[in-house]
């Protein structure tokens, strides 16, 4: 993909409904970077579809970005993310440690993304896709929620390059 402005001390929200291919560009990076959801509920209940595990996992998940921001580490945020209060949270964790945040805008076409839902091995039902796509903030709403960067992921174009210690790409 084409590189993105994301200095190395960042923060990266991806921001997306279930099965916009969020996983998939984090898969890219190095593991160490991602923190996500879905992978502290699975570790709590043997589930990632298990939504009560869900704060447990907004716990997990804040020790880790506290852990990696306050050491100026790069961390993608591989989480839904559609929900003003949940951006509104990461912002303020990117701000008390100094760091700045970035989102990448998964504005995949609903048809796309309730295809790509539909071939996954976990289907998130129908209409929370559907309530998701819906809650899909605009570029400049993401600004005024204090993101220094917004990249639409249908701006960005598709290589087979891996990413460099450098920066996202």
């Amino acid at each position: 993909m084409r590189p993105l402005d994301l200095p190395a001390s960042g923060l990266c929200a991806l921001i997306g409904p279930p099965g916009c291919g969020k996983s998939t560009f984090a898969a890219r990076y190095p593991a160490s970077w991602r923190v996500c959801l879905d992978v502290y509920r699975r570790l709590a209940t043997d589930s990632e579809a298990d939504q009560s595990a869900t704060p447990v996992a907004a716990e997990i998940q804040n020790l880790l970005l506290d852990a990696r921001l306050s050491r100026g580490l790069r961390t993608l945020v591989d989480s839904t993310n559609v929900f003003g209060h949940v951006r509104a949270g990461l912002i303020a964790r990117a701000r008390y440690w100094q760091r700045p945040a970035v989102a990448v805008l998964f504005d995949v076409p609903l048809a796309t993304v309730e295809a790509q839902n539909a071939s996954r091995n976990r289907i998130v039902p129908q209409h929370v896709v559907r309530e998701f796509h819906q809650l899909l903030p605009t570029v400049g709403q993401l600004h005024d929620e204090g993101f220094a960067a917004v990249h639409r992921i249908s701006e960005l174009t598709t290589t087979d390059t891996a990413p460099t210690s450098g920066g996202i790409s």
